[in-house]
């Protein structure tokens, strides 16, 4: 069974969220800060974790870095009351894969874990399919419309990233760390020259686009 990770300091909220994910047939895990999160994650399997921004003694953002700098690629969904672009940006920067703020739909919190998991085990199989393209992660290669493109790592590794979560918003300094590592000294428009390759390669296929949102970052967003 499928085990998720609540991470919330208010009693109410956190029992709540668990609720409706046990009624969604998850198994469920509660810490009421990022301290007792980790502790619980040296000691359990966890598929999912779900953290507030604002708790004691650890935070949600440093809770997610401390996951990222151990390079643990667990999906994790930011609940917050912080609604602010800024915020976002911080949320995303630490290396959140997807964000909500309070009040929050239940039913949609289901939802964002159901496609969140979805997307972790389409990465875990090192194929990502979008329409009629295909990312294979051990060959290096694009297939579609009867052709196959054999890219660089890097580049590879950005698109593949960008196609394992369509419509998500990554900056570019979380591209960095991701691609390039946190303790690479390689600019951030680095990014910039592989997403215009990438571009001159795929932009005739009609499947998917990359886009760029303004003082953020890219996402890729599909077009089937």
């Amino acid at each position: 069974m499928v085990r998720i990770l609540v991470t919330e300091d208010n009693d109410n909220i956190r029992k709540l969220i668990s609720a409706y994910l046990k009624d969604a047939g998850y198994e469920v895990l509660e810490a009421s800060n990022g301290t007792i999160a980790l502790e619980i994650m040296e000691k359990e399997s966890v598929d999912l974790l779900i953290a507030d921004i604002m708790m004691p003694e650890m935070d949600g953002h440093e809770l997610v870095r401390s996951l990222r700098g151990a390079s643990d690629l667990l999906p994790v969904l930011m609940i917050t009351a912080k609604d602010t672009f800024s915020d976002m940006k911080e949320g995303f920067d630490s290396g959140t894969d997807d964000y909500m703020v309070k009040p929050v739909d239940m039913d949609e919190v289901v939802l964002r874990v159901s496609a969140l998991l979805r997307r972790a085990r389409i990465f875990a199989e090192k194929r990502i399919t979008i329409g009629e393209v295909t990312a294979d992660s051990e060959t290096l290669t694009v297939e579609g419309k009867g052709t196959s493109v054999l890219l660089p790592r890097k580049e590879f590794q950005l698109l593949f990233k960008l196609m394992s979560y369509p419509g998500r918003i990554f900056t570019r300094q979380e591209l960095m760390e991701k691609i390039w590592g946190l303790d690479n000294d390689t600019e951030e428009r680095t990014v910039d020259v592989h997403i215009k390759r990438l571009r001159e390669k795929f932009d005739d296929l009609p499947d998917f686009s990359i886009v760029t949102v303004r003082g953020l970052g890219y996402k890729l967003v599909k077009n089937v």
